[in-house]
C-alpha cells in the first residue's frame, strides 16, 4: 500500500515542478500582490472608512442618534460601528478593522487613532474640522494613545494573501487536475491497477500539501526580506496553522473533483466556491460592521478559520492552545471532505 501511495506522490510532484509556468506563477503571484499593496498603494486598506463608537447597547448596526458633532455624523462614506466597551473598540483599532474610535457624549470628545494608519489620520482631521468653528480649541477634543503595540496593515494583510494563494492552488491544483485526468482516461487506466481510491486521493492530498507548504515558505522568505514582517507568536505555531489550512483546502479540492468529466463545469463550480470564500473570509478587508448573517456564512469556509488563526499567531502572539478552536474546525473540515470525497469518488464518471 505504501509503495503504491509513494509512486503516485512522486509522480504528482514531478508533474507540478516540471510545469515551470504553473510553478513560477504560484511563487510570483502572491509576491506581486504583497509588493503592490506595500509599495504602490502604501499598504492602505480598501476605500471604506469605519468609525468605531462606544458605548452603545446594541453594537451593530448603529441606527440610533449619535451624540457626536452633526457635521461629522453626516459626512459621506463613513460607516459607524458600535462597541459596548472601550477594550473591544481598541482591539479592532489595533488590528485595522476600524479607522477611528471615538467616545459618545458631550464635549470634550475622547478619541483614539492609530498613528500608522493613513486613513486614521484623515479621520482625525475630518473629526476636528467638524467641530463648531467658533469654539474649536484644545478643550473640545482629547486625543489618547493606544496603550499597546500597533499592527501595521501590511502585517494584517499578508496572511490573507498567503491564504488566498493556498486556496486557489489547492482547488485548481487538485480539483481541476483530477477531473482532467478522468476526462483523458488516466484514472480509467489506474482503475485496473491495485491502487485504491483512498490511496490515490491520499497521495494527491499529501503531494498538494507538500507543494503548498513549499510555496508558502518561499513567498514568506522573499517578502520578509523586503517588508520585515513582525511575527509575535511562534513560527512553529504558524507552521501548524498553515499545515492545517492546507489540509482542509486540499481536501475540499478532492471532494469537488470526486465526480465529473467536464473541465468547464468543474471550473465554474470552483469559481462559485472560491470567490465567495475569498471575499467573505477577510482576505482583503474586515467584516466588522457587516450583518450577522454575512458573518455566519463566512464561518462555513475553511479559509475564514485559517486566516483567523494565522493572524492571531502572527499579530497577537497567540499559542497553539489559543488557536485550538480554529485548528479543530479545520481538522473537522478535512475529515468531512476526505470521507465524502472517497465515498463519491469515481474513476471514470
Amino acid at each position: 500500500m505504501f509503495k503504491r501511495f509513494w509512486v503516485m506522490f512522486v509522480a504528482r510532484n514531478r508533474e507540478f515542478f516540471r510545469d515551470r509556468a504553473g510553478f513560477g506563477w504560484n511563487i510570483i503571484f502572491p509576491f506581486l500582490l504583497v509588493a503592490g499593496f506595500g509599495v504602490i498603494f502604501g499598504a492602505k486598506e480598501p476605500n471604506l472608512y469605519k468609525i468605531g463608537v462606544y458605548p452603545v447597547t446594541i453594537p451593530n448596526p448603529v441606527t440610533h442618534q449619535l451624540d457626536l458633532p452633526p457635521d461629522f455624523v453626516q459626512t459621506r462614506y463613513l460607516q459607524f460601528v458600535g462597541f459596548r466597551t472601550l477594550e473591544a473598540g481598541l482591539d479592532r483599532l489595533r488590528h485595522h478593522r476600524i479607522d477611528f474610535l471615538v467616545q459618545l457624549g458631550p464635549p470634550p470628545h475622547s478619541y483614539w487613532v492609530s498613528e500608522t494608519s493613513p486613513k486614521g489620520h484623515m479621520m482625525e482631521r475630518i473629526f476636528k474640522a467638524s467641530l463648531n468653528p467658533a469654539t474649536t480649541d484644545a478643550r473640545m477634543v482629547i486625543k489618547k494613545q493606544i496603550q499597546s503595540r500597533e499592527i501595521r496593515y501590511i502585517d494584517w494583510l499578508f496572511p490573507g494573501i498567503l491564504g488566498m494563494n493556498m486556496m486557489f492552488s489547492a482547488l485548481w491544483g487538485v480539483g481541476y487536475v483530477v477531473v482532467r485526468y478522468r476526462k483523458t482516461g488516466v484514472l480509467k487506466r489506474l482503475m485496473v491497477t491495485p491502487l485504491t481510491a483512498f490511496e490515490y486521493l491520499g497521495a494527491q492530498l499529501v503531494s498538494r500539501l507538500f507543494v503548498l507548504i513549499f510555496s508558502v515558505a518561499v513567498v514568506w522568505a522573499g517578502c520578509h526580506l523586503i517588508f520585515r514582517f513582525q511575527v509575535q507568536g511562534s513560527y512553529v505555531s504558524l507552521f501548524v496553522v498553515f499545515l492545517a489550512g492546507s489540509l482542509s483546502l486540499s481536501a475540499l479540492g478532492l471532494l469537488l473533483a470526486s465526480r465529473g468529466t467536464s473541465e468547464e463545469l468543474v471550473s465554474g463550480v470552483l469559481n462559485f466556491i472560491a470567490w465567495p470564500m475569498m471575499f467573505l473570509s477577510e482576505v482583503w478587508f474586515s467584516l466588522e460592521g457587516a450583518p450577522e448573517w454575512v458573518k455566519g456564512i463566512a464561518q462555513i469556509f475553511p479559509l475564514t478559520h485559517l486566516l483567523k488563526a494565522a493572524r492571531r499567531v502572527m499579530n497577537d502572539g497567540a499559542s497553539l492552545i489559543d488557536v485550538t478552536p480554529e485548528l479543530m474546525i479545520l481538522f473537522f473540515f478535512t475529515g468531512i471532505f476526505l470521507v465524502a470525497g472517497a465515498a463519491l469518488f469515481s474513476w471514470n464518471k
